[in-house]
């Protein structure tokens, strides 16, 4: 590639002479695979410049150009106040490109700052429209919500933006003190009904439990006998002997005759 490029310069010196070749050579410019140009011929938009080896004549012509590549710019930490009234720092992440390299540089003087100005408005107004517990529960949805607005605005700069995540959320300490409160009672009302619901399956069982036993003559007793033999097999126990009403139902059979 070097050697072409000096036997170029050879061949236009040759021909055309040393200050006429030093002229070209000046007016040779790169544009790289991920870039486009924008040539300026007397100050007008003349035309896009594809990647590659242009002239550009200097004096009359020139070129800005224009990164064409996915850019992820970080929103710094934004003051917000939530529709409840609850001030939040927020920041972001927004993934946005070039997509008309005409208007990125014709229609807005510094597009990346423009977007970043852009997203930080856009997030606080969208913050100021949640409450703090959609704020914490719905990050998607709002990122979504703010990435469609910013998107529409700046289109018109030939600018797409791809995606905006919320990255942190910071409360002030008296309010993370208090979700966490809101939080540790909320699992004791769930551990309260938990245990509530095993209670009343407990007692359903329990009864049916009974009405079997009653409706079946010696169940009872045999029941008895099954747990004295559940109770006798670890030594340290102490068992007592209960009598089934059974038997004493047979006794007063017997007195009665």
């Amino acid at each position: 590639m070097i050697e072409t490029f000096f036997a170029v310069l050879f061949g236009l010196v040759t021909t055309f002479g040393f200050p006429l070749a030093i002229l070209l050579v000046a007016s040779i410019k790169q544009v790289n695979q991920y870039e486009r140009g924008v040539k300026f011929t007397m100050g007008k938009f003349s035309s896009m410049v594809d990647p590659g080896w242009r002239i550009v004549w200097p004096v009359f012509q020139s070129m800005r150009k224009v990164d064409l590549r996915l850019k992820a710019v970080d929103v710094p930490a934004q003051d917000a106040i939530t529709k409840d009234n609850v001030s939040a720092k927020i920041n972001a992440v927004i993934y946005y490109k070039v997509v008309d390299s005409s208007k990125a540089v014709l229609e807005v003087e510094n597009f990346g700052y423009a977007v970043l100005q852009l997203a930080q408005t856009t997030m606080r107004n969208i913050v100021g429209e949640v409450t703090l517990d959609e704020l914490l529960s719905q990050r998607m949805v709002i990122s979504d919500k703010i990435e469609k607005i910013v998107d529409e605005a700046t289109l018109g700069w030939g600018v797409e933006v791809t995606a905006v995540e919320l990255k942190d959320i910071n409360l002030p300490p008296d309010m993370v003190r208090t979700i966490g409160k809101q939080a540790e009672a909320e699992r004791e009302r769930r551990a309260v009904i938990i245990s509530s619901e095993g209670e009343v399956a407990a007692a359903e069982n329990l009864s049916k439990a009974a009405t079997v036993l009653s409706q079946s003559p010696g169940a009872l007793h045999l029941r008895t006998l099954n747990t004295i033999n559940d109770i006798s097999s670890d030594q340290s126990n102490t068992v007592v002997f209960t009598v089934p009403l059974e038997i004493l139902k047979a006794f007063v059979g017997n007195k009665q005759m």
